[in-house]
């Protein structure tokens, strides 16, 4: 208790350290703004609870750790892990080599099957202790073909939505997040299979802005994270406003039925939408990795923000998900200063439990009886 009050003290006799605070969560709420539109989107539209929101996190992450490893700029991850998501969620959903596989889905199925024996293999051979650690280089090879094939395998049958979103958009609460639940399993033990479980960071040569002498820092980090952050804001933001797709998707969160009686097709609606939501999850795990440390298992509490966010702000009010997600932010950096770095991630499932108690007294104060 003393180290408590000791911490609350420091913020009345040095208030500078409160704009420290409030700076430093601002930016990370910059990046939670991304990950819970995106869930937005998906919840909205489809009325899906994606429980794998924080995999596809992850994933995005890794992909832009994974090109840095090998000399890519930092600023290539971005565009490259958005577009990887993108495939893995579903662009490729509806299309000619979709309709093929669908067809023929037991070639699909032999296929996945034998790539999976391959990625297996490979990994099975690179495995300390193994008894083939002599040919490392080819289980390497042989990894890198299965994972290569599974992944095209995936994207051609239209990825997560076609294989199981679509399958769960008209069952109930329960049935999409079990599925999504279990997407999101499937997910971090790939990653587990194929990066390992130490977490990884990259190491970014950049300065930090100093401010009252030391007391406020900016990290030039976070700061490029924010601005990458606020230009994809406002891309999406022109695209739901201005383009044709965009204005499907609100139409079809709007009354799925009656936009299928203007000629919107629904089903193409509901892919897009599902691949830009992974789309803005591998975007925002490409920013993630750029100022925090990532590990297969770090995504439950992105997932975790995502829905206070969403669940606070309401469907579709962008402006609400963009001050719950920076108050979210700077939220935990308070009780991070005062109550410990440890205690950051219990105040985010703190403040849902609050959220939703709130929400549930609301919908009782507003119940009305029939007479």
């Amino acid at each position: 208790m003393d180290q408590i009050f000791g911490n609350l003290q420091l913020l009345f006799e040095f208030p500078a350290v409160n704009l420290e605070i409030i700076i430093q969560g601002a930016m990370i709420g910059a990046i939670f703004v991304l990950v819970a539109y995106g869930l937005a989107l998906v919840w909205g539209v489809m009325n899906v609870k994606n429980l794998a929101q924080g995999a596809l996190v992850i994933a995005g992450g890794y992909v832009s750790w994974w090109l840095a490893q090998r000399g890519m700029p930092v600023l290539v991850g971005i565009p490259v892990a958005a577009i990887v998501l993108a495939l893995i969620g579903g662009a490729c959903s509806g299309t000619p080599i979709d309709k093929f596989c669908r067809r023929h889905w037991r070639v699909a199925i032999v296929f996945a099957v034998a790539m999976t024996v391959v990625m297996f293999a490979g990994l099975y051979t690179t495995a300390p202790g193994s008894a083939w650690a002599a040919y490392e280089g080819v289980g390497r090879t042989f990894g890198t073909i299965g994972g290569i094939g599974l992944f095209g395998i995936l994207v051609a049958c239209g990825g997560l939505y076609g294989l199981v979103i679509s399958r769960v958009i008209e069952r109930d609460l329960f049935t999409s997040l079990l599925a999504t639940f279990g997407i999101g399993i499937m997910f971090e033990q790939l990653m587990n299979l194929m990066f390992g479980s130490d977490t990884q960071s990259l190491r970014l040569d950049y300065d930090s802005f100093s401010f009252f002498g030391g007391i406020v820092n900016v990290p030039v980090a976070k700061l490029l994270a924010v601005i990458m952050a606020a230009a994809l804001a406002i891309a999406v933001i022109i695209f739901m406003k201005r383009s044709r797709m965009g204005q499907a998707i609100r139409a079809t969160a709007q009354d799925a039925r009656a936009a299928r009686v203007l000629g919107i097709d629904t089903e193409r609606v509901y892919a897009f939408t599902f691949s830009l939501n992974a789309a803005l999850c591998g975007a925002a795990g490409a920013l993630v990795v750029l100022v925090w440390e990532i590990m297969p298992f770090y995504g439950i509490p992105y997932s975790v923000r995502a829905f206070v966010i969403v669940t606070a702000a309401g469907l579709g009010n962008l402006p609400g998900v963009i001050a719950a997600g920076i108050g979210i932010g700077v939220m935990e950096q308070y009780g991070g200063h005062i109550f410990g770095i440890g205690y950051q991630q219990a105040i985010a499932v703190l403040l849902l439990l609050l959220v939703l108690l709130i929400r549930l007294a609301q919908q009782r104060r507003n119940r009305q009886v029939l007479q």
